[in-house]
């Protein structure tokens, strides 16, 4: 279990109060699950339909096995809709814990860059840049991705 004494990411400065759910669901996951070398990180992300769904990673013993938790909260969030219903993705927010014991926003690995881009190219993304946490357009964190037709 997670030290409870975990610093929390402060609300960045232009996220949304639905935006700001996503980074406390995270969080909140993150600090019930936390196992070192096992559930590092959370994720939690909201559908066009306003759902959220979270997903936490999952560490293989062989690297390759490991699960990241967008796709996780991405095949939670495919389960959770109506099966005629599209996977559109409007934000994600993915927290880890630095060993400093603080929570923060971290960029989705490219694998999940590609997984949440080809379902949800325009979903808001966020993560931390120099100057702090930023939003940034899925397909963005990816420049000149080949686009398949779905």
């Amino acid at each position: 279990m997670i030290n409870t004494a975990v610093a929390r990411v402060p609300v960045p400065t232009g996220m949304s109060a639905a935006d700001a759910e996503l980074l406390e669901r995270a969080q909140d996951l993150l600090g019930r699950v936390w196992v070192v070398g096992r559930h590092e990180v959370a994720t939690a992300l909201r559908t066009a339909d306003g759902g959220v769904f979270t997903g936490v990673h999952l560490e293989g013993s062989c690297r390759r096995s490991s699960i990241c938790a967008e796709g996780v909260a991405l095949g939670a969030a495919r389960a959770g809709l109506d099966p005629a219903a599209p996977l559109l993705v409007d934000a994600v927010v993915s927290v880890q814990v630095k060993p400093a014991d603080t929570f923060r926003i971290i960029a989705p690995c490219g694998v999940c860059r590609e997984l949440i881009s080809d379902y949800s190219p325009d979903a808001a993304i966020w993560l931390t840049g120099g100057a702090g946490p930023v939003r940034m357009r899925a397909l963005d964190l990816l420049p000149e991705k080949t686009r398949r037709a779905w």
